[in-house]
Formats: structure tokens, C-alpha cells, sequence
């Protein structure tokens, strides 16, 4: 969007404000997701915040044909699954996950969040039930 006198320099907001899509779908007992990029008037950008309870996992993991995303742990610690390799992860580690890699997350003894970013593409995204079955 090309900046006019009626278009705001900048859209500000607190996350915690936007609304819990995970709840709102029925996966409130595994996390939080709130998506901000409508709320924040984005265009371009995807903007998302993630809570995994402590000990859980994302009910589903997911993958994007088009969009590469950025993941920044904020607080808490956990694991990633991506494709086929499972690692550990604390505060501020960040990771850059590829179109078309399916990733899922699994909150520590603290739970784990995370925010997500990446340039958004509309209906871009599939979504994968079981992908990381509970151990």
C-alpha cells in the first residue's frame, strides 16, 4: 500500500488484545494463536503469536507453498518439529522455516511462545492433522 494523507503512518497494537483464534476453534486446551495482521491494517506482512501450554503440542501442524516465515521464541522454552528433525528451543532463538517444510512446536515445562512473521499470502497455507503424534 502506497502511503496517502488518509493512510496512517503506522498501526500500533497489543497482541494479547487481538483474538484467540486457537479457542475460538477448539484447540484452547494445547495454545493460543493470535493472528494480528488484519488488527494491525498489514497488507504485505503476516504477523502471529503463538502459546503452547506447558507440555503440550500445536493440535496440528502446518505448511505454506508460498510464504517463508520467521519464528522468535520470546519466553519459555520448547521443541520444534520440522519435516522430519526435532529440536530444542529457548528464549530469543529464531528460526527461518522454508516454504513447503511442515513445522509444529511443543511447549516446555513453562509453555513456550513464540511470534511469527513473514510476507503474507491469502489462503495460502495446509494444514496437517497427526503429523506429530503424541509420543
Amino acid at each position: 500500500m502506497e502511503r496517502t494523507e488518509t493512510t496512517p503512518a503506522h498501526t500500533r497494537i497489543n497482541l494479547g488484545d487481538v483474538e484467540d483464534s486457537a479457542a475460538a476453534h477448539g484447540f484452547g486446551a494445547h495454545q493460543e494463536s493470535r493472528f494480528a495482521t488484519r488488527d494491525l491494517g498489514a497488507e504485505r506482512t503476516g504477523v502471529g503469536f503463538h502459546r503452547v501450554k506447558a507440555g503440550r503440542r500445536q493440535a496440528f501442524a502446518h505448511r505454506h507453498d508460498e510464504a517463508e516465515e520467521v519464528y522468535v521464541v520470546l519466553g519459555g522454552s520448547g521443541r520444534a518439529k520440522v519435516e522430519d528433525e526435532v529440536f530444542e528451543l529457548t528464549r530469543l532463538d529464531a528460526i527461518r522455516v522454508s516454504p513447503g517444510a511442515a513445522r509444529s512446536f511443543e511447549g516446555g515445562p513453562d509453555g513456550l511462545e513464540l511470534i511469527v512473521f513473514g510476507q503474507r499470502h491469502e489462503g495460502d497455507g495446509e494444514i496437517l492433522q497427526g503429523w506429530w503424534p503424541e509420543d
